[in-house]
């Protein structure tokens, strides 16, 4: 018998990472389901709708089977992978994390953005 026993979040929770003039915020909301997840998303693009990127993964489901990354413009795999490795490294489910990007002038380069990504993520760990 499978137990549907899994660590989230209580509630939301946000952090904020700054490198070569970008600044990225991270947020982190406790979810149930994609509807829960898209309104959030519609929500943030509308209040910061002045930002460059709204990159993000998010995890559902005691199993965390379901799962998506976004790099909302970003080179591949530079956000949204890094902000699902920081869910995956707590074990957590029922989990959104975005990370809003103003882009600062200077460009990071792949190594820069996966690393502030990752970082952003990090600021906002429960675990």
């Amino acid at each position: 018998m499978e137990s549907d026993i899994y660590n989230t979040i209580k509630s939301s929770s946000q952090g904020i990472f700054r490198d070569k003039g970008s600044k990225f915020i991270a947020l982190a909301y406790p979810v149930a389901d994609q509807e829960s997840v898209k309104n959030i998303i519609d929500g943030l693009r509308k209040e910061y709708h002045d930002a460059r990127h709204h990159c993000y993964a998010y995890m559902i489901g005691y199993q965390r089977i379901v799962w998506r990354i976004n790099d909302d413009g970003e080179p591949s795999s530079t956000a949204g992978k890094p902000i699902l490795g920081q869910i995956n490294s707590c074990g957590l489910t029922n989990i959104l994390i975005v990370v809003v990007r103003y882009f600062g002038g200077t460009l990071l380069g792949v190594p820069g953005l996966i690393n502030a990504y990752k970082t952003a993520a990090e600021a906002i760990k429960e675990c």
